[in-house]
């Protein structure tokens, strides 16, 4: 409706009313028309029905939808289902052209638009959440690895002699294939442990940038957000040492957008040295199905020569879904987002280290990793033998915990060429067996008091059952004449048994095993 067709429906109904309409569908107007002069994302969110009808005049724009357009081409927006045209809004081009995924279509003005806003409004919330230094960012319609492996692809035509990517060790699959699919060799650099924590060795990566030579090295390739107990990379000192030696440095940021203490170590990382390209997921950090990405640096000409490299043009469905996201929750929507976040780590350390405690295992002291925290299985361990660990995971699986982790020792992964000791660990050999949770963006209070509750279910089980075993292999050894006393200490799982005023033969309390 535009004024004259405000002014004409005057003839029909009371003008008064029609002008309280025209008033009220100015208001929408005049959210729409801020977005589109500061590109960036509201302070308040919008209501559904502003959303929708941003996207329906979007949609208008495209000649798709035009009412008399004539299509002869082999890609004019034709959709058999009308099904799957509501679904994407009827916006059906996509987004970019067959030279640049950033670039705009002639055919498809609104899809244009929905790109370039997207994109502007993602790299405010970037700079929102710590990143202030972003020059430049583009959405991608690719998942974490694949974003990681159109970085490296880049830098090829940078660095054509470059054979190698240095790499501080993460037990996660798809960033080590995104090098292996690029067509690079990844130079795996062990952790050290300092306390419980797995932390970068910087000496290690600059004896091996030393060793293969700076121009046989394409990048360094750092994590920030990961699993505990491994904790973010130290990325001022790969940055600085990336720029002592004129090496590109690509950060794995997969979920750290909601973690200021992320955001912020690559800030500093940007100021004090070099960072490229810094790579998030969609789905981990705004809450959007899965399949898309942010590619995001400090040099807005590396950024455009990332979106150059991508080949073809793309799905607009991740566009779409995390430019309704942030419309709908607004800059203070998201930041609350965040603050109940941290809340929720708070929360979930304070109940593991409580049922970590009534279990005789302890939280892993993990002060760098703000995200994941990492409880001690130690009760678990058996001589040699996985079986009991495992099973707690399986156990929580079938119990509907889904996201908690458990990482046995010892287990051996080959990828790309390369063997994996103490996989899923991230070091050839953590002394503990441990049991992973994390407080990511999304979680409440009900998923965490639920997670506590059945696990702790499924340890009072697994120790009643192996408590029961040590009781039948010290019966079956006095039966036979064998004497069952080596150590007047009780086993941990005995103690539980008696504990539980459990009827055991009165030798059980002085056997070890």
């Amino acid at each position: 409706m535009n004024p004259e067709n405000f002014s004409l429906s005057e003839r029909i109904v009371s003008p008064s009313y029609v002008r309280q309409g025209s008033q009220a569908r100015r208001g929408h107007e005049q959210l729409i028309r801020q977005l589109l002069e500061q590109g960036k994302c509201p302070e308040k969110g919008w209501s559904e029905s502003t959303v929708e009808l941003f996207l329906n005049e979007l949609a208008l724009m495209d000649s798709n939808n035009f009412l008399g357009n004539c299509g002869v081409g082999e890609r004019e927006g034709r959709v058999a289902s009308s099904l799957v045209a509501r679904r994407h809004y009827r916006l059906i081009h996509g987004i970019g052209r067959s030279g640049d995924i950033a670039a705009v279509q002639p055919k498809a003005a609104g899809s244009s638009l929905l790109n370039k806003l997207t994109n502007s409004v993602v790299l405010d919330v970037l700079r929102l959440s710590g990143v202030r230094g972003a020059a430049s960012c583009f959405v991608v319609p690719m998942a974490t690895g694949m974003s990681l492996s159109l970085c490296f692809l880049t830098l090829r035509h940078r660095r054509p002699r470059a054979r190698y990517i240095v790499w501080p060790r993460i037990d996660q699959k798809s960033c080590f294939k995104a090098m292996v699919t690029a067509g690079y060799e990844p130079v795996v650099v062990e952790n050290v442990l300092e306390g419980d924590e797995l932390r970068t060795d910087v000496a290690a990566v600059e004896r091996q940038i030393q060793a293969l030579g700076a121009e046989s090295v394409l990048c360094v390739h750092s994590t920030t957000s990961c699993f505990a107990p491994r904790v973010p990379d130290r990325i001022e000192e790969l940055a600085t040492l990336c720029a002592k030696y004129d090496i590109p440095h690509i950060v794995n940021n997969a979920y750290g957008v909601q973690s200021s203490k992320c955001m912020h170590l690559i800030q500093q990382g940007a100021r004090v040295g070099r960072v490229d390209a810094f790579v998030q997921s969609l789905d981990k950090n705004f809450m959007v199905p899965v399949g898309g990405a942010i590619i995001a640096g400090f040099d807005e000409a590396f950024i455009q020569e990332i979106s150059q490299m991508y080949p073809g043009r793309a799905s607009a469905s991740p566009s779409l879904d995390v430019l309704i996201t942030l419309l709908g929750l607004g800059a203070g929507g998201y930041k609350r987002l965040l603050a109940e976040r941290k809340e929720m780590y708070s929360f979930l350390s304070q109940e593991l280290g409580s049922l970590a405690a009534a279990h005789g295992e302890r939280v892993l002291h993990t002060p760098h990793n703000p995200i994941s925290l990492a409880m001690s299985l130690d009760g678990l361990r058996g001589d040699g033998d996985n079986k009991a660990v495992t099973q707690l995971g399986s156990m929580l699986f079938t119990r509907q915990v889904s996201g908690a982790r458990v990482i046995p020792l010892g287990k051996e992964q080959t990828l790309g060429g390369h063997t994996f000791r103490g996989f899923m660990s991230h070091s050839e050999a953590y002394p503990v067996p441990y049991l992973n949770a994390a407080a990511a963006v999304g979680v409440t209070r009900d998923d965490v008091v639920l997670c506590v509750k059945r696990l702790d279910r499924c340890l009072k089980r697994d120790n009643e059952h192996l408590a029961k075993g040590c009781i039948l292999l010290i019966y079956v050894a006095s039966t036979i004449g064998l004497n069952p006393v080596s150590s007047p200490t009780i086993h941990p799982h005995v103690a539980l048994g008696l504990s539980q005023k459990q009827s055991f033969p009165p030798y059980c309390c002085t056997v070890v095993f």
